[in-house]
């Protein structure tokens, strides 16, 4: 008999509460051939907002506090903005994509991150169940929020 092919299904479901944007991840799962399990390898990606979108990228967020320039919101392929996860105007403005300050700026953030598990985790869902992209606009493509995001995303993936 033929090794199964186990696929997944995803639906991305995003509701608005207010003045705090909700965003509600749900994964629909099928099991094929005798139940066995999804092996699916994560991937995390990040990507300037001004770069053509790709089937590779698969689920895509915006993880920037602001709406970046010249980028009309209907024209950008995105499941969500989340704001919440991007680092705060304070630490925004402190950085001001000054590499020196890189290091500092990683660890202040990562403390933001640690104070706010719900702006992240449906980012960490999605990439447990496949493809997902963090989308910014800063020009360095070194050092920004967007590699910043992944590596600490990355490290809560390893620690399952």
């Amino acid at each position: 008999m033929p090794p199964c092919i186990p696929r997944a299904d995803w639906r991305v479901t995003i509701s608005d509460s207010g003045a705090d944007e909700t965003l509600t991840v749900q994964f629909v799962t099928k099991e094929l051939n005798e139940g066995h399990p999804i092996g699916r390898q994560m991937s995390i990606q990040v990507k300037r907002v001004y770069e053509q979108s790709a089937k590779t990228d698969g689920v895509r967020f915006l993880v920037e506090r602001l709406w970046p320039r010249g980028v009309k919101k209907e024209a950008l392929r995105k499941e969500a903005w989340l704001k919440n996860v991007a680092p705060s105007d304070a630490l925004r403005k402190w950085f001001a994509h000054d590499p020196k300050k890189w290091p500092e700026f990683q660890r202040r953030y990562a403390e933001e991150l640690d104070a706010n598990p719900t702006a992240w985790q449906p980012l960490l869902d999605a990439a447990r169940e496949g493809d997902a992209t963090l989308l910014y606009s800063a020009h360095d493509t070194e050092h920004n929020n967007a590699i910043a995001l992944k590596a600490y995303l990355e490290a809560r993936l390893r620690r399952r």
